[in-house]
């Protein structure tokens, strides 16, 4: 794989109707020289302009990761696309949530990432990509794309956000509005407007066998028990009958945290389930499927070590602050691409102490002593100028009848 590496990832989009016919193109170029390195053109069917050029992103960020780019600049005619990656507007359509936040997914695979906006005449690779496409999902005899002319003078891009991934431009955003307020005393308890928050609600996945074991349980793909899955359905009635309105639930992918999400999602009507391997539990190295005893007994140097420090990691295994790394990075992306909306995220005991340990302000002593239930709920506010509500932590009463 190439150290560094950058590229300019053009992409469209479009339909035949609005919705119709839909297609999308994307072509990565070098930056330096602009060779073509990659070329994507798909048919989706029928859909509408936004959808398609959703489509065209993901494809080119794809196919940009694919070639192991570091450093990747996205030229788009969709002002729409564009702004929303950006940061700069609100992704108030459904259907486009989780488009975005796959993107946003695939943007935190590079070091770096900006969007730009350029005219539809500055973007034909992309477009004669799209509308091949187009033409495909309309019946018609697809065109050939190879030969495009790209001899052209280097695209203006307008409008083109910091080199920061969107994770990083809504931290900026952030701390600017937080620089330009005057500090006062007791500003946490400053009255807040409840709807102007995104409000995450916190699930740790239902029991399964190592859980009710009490053993060490991080990458392994441990299926929900029998008792794992009734706590998921009722953990989904409680959360619907708690909050009106959810945009999406958001996963770990392993299968204890997807069948958890899955339940939660059909109690509230079947809104979106978008998987985010940042939410991944901890790795435990060696210490994969032991108890704490085992460990204790096996390990005592190393143990007291990762229990002294969260720099530390188990033996082979992955350390808190690296863990941390991710879920910030995580978190950034959901108040980015779910601003102001209500997000389930269905996590692991580690990903989710950290995210109550920042949320709260509190040190590394939290995340040994914050015990978190199998399918208990947390429900954490966060507002565009930085401030935080933490509003529940470990709520299991939908589960006391068990």
């Amino acid at each position: 794989m190439t150290a560094h590496l950058k590229v300019i990832v053009e992409a469209d989009g479009g339909s035949r109707g609005n919705p119709g016919p839909a297609g999308y193109g994307a072509v990565v170029f070098a930056a330096g020289n602009r060779e073509v390195l990659a070329e994507r053109s798909e048919s989706i069917g029928v859909a509408t302009n936004n959808v398609a050029e959703y489509g065209g992103l993901i494809a080119g960020l794809e196919a940009a990761a694919e070639l192991g780019a570091t450093e990747v600049e996205v030229r788009m005619d969709s002002k729409l696309v564009v702004e929303q990656m950006s940061g700069r507007w609100q992704i108030k359509n459904p259907g486009l949530r989780p488009l975005a936040a796959t993107a946003a997914a695939l943007s935190r695979r590079f070091d770096s990432i900006t969007y730009g906006w350029i005219p539809r005449e500055r973007n034909k690779h992309a477009d004669a990509l799209a509308n091949a496409a187009m033409d495909v999902a309309a019946g018609k005899t697809p065109k050939t794309v190879r030969t495009v002319e790209v001899a052209e003078p280097e695209p203006e891009v307008r409008e083109v956000a910091a080199a920061d991934s969107p994770a990083r431009a809504l931290a900026r955003e952030v701390a600017a509005q937080a620089a330009n307020r005057r500090p006062t005393a007791g500003t946490s308890w400053e009255p807040r407007a409840a709807s102007a928050a995104t409000r995450l609600v916190l699930v740790r996945h239902g029991e399964t066998e190592r859980t009710a074991q009490r053993r060490y349980s991080g990458r392994g793909d441990v299926p929900l028990s029998e008792r794992g899955t009734a706590q998921a359905a009722a953990t989904g009635a409680r959360i619907a009958a708690l909050t009106p309105s959810v945009a999406a639930v958001v996963t770990s992918p392993l299968s204890r945290c997807t069948a958890t999400a899955e339940a939660i999602a059909a109690s509230l009507g079947g809104v979106p389930v978008v998987p985010e391997r940042d939410l991944v539990e901890c790795d435990f190295g060696e210490w994969e499927g032991c108890t704490f005893a085992e460990v204790r007994e096996r390990w005592p140097a190393e143990m007291d070590a990762w229990l002294a420090s969260t720099a530390v990691a188990p033996p082979g295994g992955e350390a808190f602050t690296e863990v941390g790394t991710r879920v910030r990075r995580a978190v950034a992306g959901l108040l980015q691409t779910y601003r102001g909306e209500t997000v389930v995220v269905v996590s692991h005991v580690s990903p989710l102490k950290i995210m109550l340990r920042d949320a709260l302000g509190a040190g590394d002593a939290l995340l040994h002593r914050l015990y978190l239930d199998p399918a208990g709920l947390s429900i954490v506010d966060t507002w565009p100028d930085g401030g935080v509500a933490v509003r529940t932590v470990n709520d299991t009463a939908h589960l006391v009848s068990e």
